[in-house]
């Protein structure tokens, strides 16, 4: 899931290089953390929200279908 993230994350940014993905892997649940540049903030945000909760969405498809719960937080 991590490898997931981390490629949307670099495609939608100007500074892929500053794009880091981290895992906290509980019994059930993985915790996803997404740091990116502080201007390039906004283009993983999206308008309202939209590009997160999109991200969110293909994270949650992608965890159902190895049978696990994952989480993506976005750390400014």
């Amino acid at each position: 899931m991590k490898e997931l993230i981390e490629y949307i994350a670099k495609a939608l940014v100007d500074n892929p290089d500053q794009v880091k993905v981290s895992e906290i892997e509980g019994e059930r649940t993985s915790v996803i953390e997404l740091t990116v540049a502080k201007e390039d903030l906004g283009k993983v945000i999206g308008k309202q929200g939209r590009t997160a909760r999109a991200i969110r969405t293909i994270l949650s498809a992608a965890s159902t279908k190895v049978k696990r719960h994952s989480v993506l937080e976005i750390i400014e």
